[in-house]
């Protein structure tokens, strides 16, 4: 018990390792799981619970990792405060899932899926499983996205062409914020003064300040590629009304 809850670093993580592809597994498992019953949620009595019991799991995790941070003398401003991309697109998701926002949606559907979706390929993490810190870095990632593919599958909410750029606009607010707390922390929130120690996307995209702009371009990109099966969707909502006019 004490090793699983240990702050001290305990062997390595490896990714695609066979407890990662577990994990994967898990993680498609879910999604197809969340898209199977997403007809059966849709009713009201269904919906609001689905809604509370996945905010509840983002909520936990949250809350477990601040007490192990606490309980272990792990707690510092910087690196420890919750101000990763994940970290924030988890609490927007919590006010997204409790009071049904669209305008959190807009933002969270692609900071949320794109954001974890890399964290969970490639995870910036030190501690490999069954450590307390494997199981809730997963949990809440695996979380995020569904929380957001919750709304899409089953509260039927739709980001827009309009969503790209609210979230561009957001982001670059928050690189602003996050670099300013980065100075006064000496801390490296969105990795934003320097790359992680572990594989990443970062590593192709050209060294240290430039792939800050590189991250900037594939991230605009992403979202495009995110808001595509909508746009599909749009323009053949369209022709079909077109053709119902003549």
């Amino acid at each position: 018990m004490d090793t699983i809850f240990s702050v001290e670093e305990a062997g390595s993580f490896e990714a695609f390792s066979s407890s990662h592809l577990i994990i994967l597994g898990v993680f498609l498992f879910s999604l197809l799981l969340l898209y199977s019953c997403r007809s059966w949620l849709q009713k009201p009595s269904r919906s609001r619970p689905g809604r509370y019991i996945l905010a509840g799991v983002l909520i936990l995790c949250e809350l477990s990792l601040n007490i192990w941070y606490i309980w272990g003398n792990r707690f510092d401003v910087k690196d420890t405060l919750p101000l990763e991309l994940c970290s924030i697109s988890l609490y927007l998701c919590v006010f997204m899932l409790l009071f049904k926002s669209r305008f959190i949606f807009q933002i969270v559907y692609f900071t949320g899926i794109g954001g974890a979706l890399q964290a969970i390929l490639t995870p910036a993490l030190s501690y490999p499983y069954p450590h307390f810190r494997f199981i809730e870095f997963f949990l809440a990632h695996i979380a995020i996205i569904l929380a957001v593919l919750y709304m899409v599958w089953v509260e039927s909410f739709r980001p827009t062409l309009k969503s790209v750029g609210i979230t561009m606009v957001f982001l670059n607010i928050l690189l602003v914020l996050i670099l300013l707390i980065n100075h006064l922390t000496g801390g490296n929130y969105m990795f934003l003064s320097h790359k992680p120690e572990t594989a990443s996307l970062m590593d192709f995209l050209g060294p240290y300040p430039w792939y800050i702009l590189s991250l900037e371009t594939v991230a605009f990109v992403l979202f495009l590629l995110l808001y595509m099966p909508f746009a599909f969707s749009a323009n053949r909502d369209k022709r079909g009304k077109r053709q119902l006019n003549i």
